[in-house]
């Protein structure tokens, strides 16, 4: 993805409430070498507007309905190597921050904080640096220490691509026709997911998994 002869970096951004992506797109087409150039409601819709937009960065909100800014994240890696991605958040939250990493993104930025921080972070994030949040270097540097003290890696993702998104539907009160629906799959294979779920986390309950999905950062608390 090139980007314009002027320099502009073309963004994509993403969030599931029209007035905070107003202010956010106020703050970016303030500058003059930042333009939003498409908007979307939910993860889904920023990977169709990424398929029909030339972007250069992806700004994506990490928790919305249908498909999680985390979760696009990662399809939009795969799909476009180039695009640059930074995650917005309510949330000062040290599990959305390393999915957010997981995910593929170069930054994280606080939403009560993005009148100050976002514009140096769409910056940092074109030039091909990290942006982090003075939380989220004590959250890295802490992880980094626990893992040298047991001489470890983290484990990789327990959940499949598939079974993340059963979970969040579940987590977000959908019944097993509506989630058959709406990923056009069988209601028994929509059950089967549900019970490995049950059977990999240790869980016993929608309410537990709706916890789960919360830490996990596919939905918001």
């Amino acid at each position: 993805m090139n980007r314009p002869g002027d320099g502009t970096t073309r963004i994509l951004l993403a969030d599931d409430h029209a007035l905070v992506r107003r202010g956010v797109r106020l703050i970016l087409d303030g500058e003059p070498d930042l333009r939003v150039v498409a908007e979307a409601g939910d993860g889904a819709e920023a990977l169709a507007m990424a398929r029909e937009h030339p972007v250069d960065l992806a700004v994506l909100d990490v928790a919305m309905p249908r498909m999680t800014g985390l979760q696009a994240a990662r399809e939009l890696s795969a799909r476009h190597p180039a695009l640059r991605i930074l995650m917005l958040s309510m949330y000062d939250n040290e599990q959305y921050f390393f999915q957010s990493l997981k995910a593929g993104a170069c930054g994280y930025v606080l939403k009560s904080v993005a009148d100050r921080d976002l514009v140096a972070a769409c910056r940092a994030a074109m030039r091909g640096e990290p942006f982090l949040y003075p939380g989220a270097v004590t959250a890295l540097v802490r992880d980094y220490l626990e893992r040298a003290r047991h001489g470890g890696e983290p484990p990789d993702r327990v959940l499949t691509a598939r079974e993340e998104e059963v979970l969040k539907l579940v987590a977000e009160g959908h019944s097993s026709k509506d989630i058959a629906d709406m990923l056009v799959i069988s209601v028994k294979t929509v059950q089967r997911h549900r019970a490995n779920l049950l059977q990999k986390l240790g869980l016993r309950d929608r309410l537990q998994l709706t916890r789960y999905a919360i830490r996990a950062g596919l939905i918001e608390p």
